[in-house]
């Protein structure tokens, strides 16, 4: 097992000169507006994940994994000279899923927004279902500075 710090530093190397390669040296038709996003390194160095996005339609993002797929070879040769590893990481291209889920939060945060606005102008107008102040009252109100004398009226004539 590799230090976890080398891993991620390969990884990042393997990023960089992927993004490189691919915008110098491969000329290929099928390869769309792709972007090289992250890469992973698993912890024996042996194998690379390649993250990428791709700007299009899903025709697009299928002919760009075919691209990626026929340039494999000459990336990994490439990754293998310009970071002088002993055993140079097979690569292997994903199509990452960020784009697609920003949107789909992006979505949601604005249903809740919507949903939030519809509650909040219903409480605007709500009122209350009883008397504004619900709390029980004697039948008869006191001057102010009178104390209570501790009888209650429902219990006259009640010897206890």
């Amino acid at each position: 097992m590799a230090d976890p710090a080398r891993a991620r530093k390969l990884a990042d190397r393997i990023r960089v000169i992927v993004a490189e390669t691919l915008k110098t040296r491969v000329k290929d038709p099928r390869l769309g507006f792709v972007t090289i996003t992250q890469a992973r390194v698993t912890g024996d160095l042996h194998d690379a994940t390649v993250f990428y996005t791709v700007y299009g339609d899903d025709v697009e993002k299928d002919a760009t994994a075919a691209a990626l797929e026929s340039a494999k070879g000459v990336l990994r040769s490439e990754v293998g000279r310009q970071t002088g590893v002993r055993f140079t990481p097979t690569l292997t291209f994903v199509l990452d899923a960020l784009p697609e889920t920003a949107a789909h939060i992006e979505d949601l945060l604005t249903r809740a927004a919507q949903a939030d606005a519809s509650v909040h102008a219903q409480a605007s107008r709500a009122q209350y279902a009883g008397d504004a102040d619900p709390y029980r009252r004697p039948a008869t109100q006191e001057e102010p500075g009178e104390g209570i004398t501790g009888e209650r009226p429902d219990r006259e004539g009640f010897d206890s």
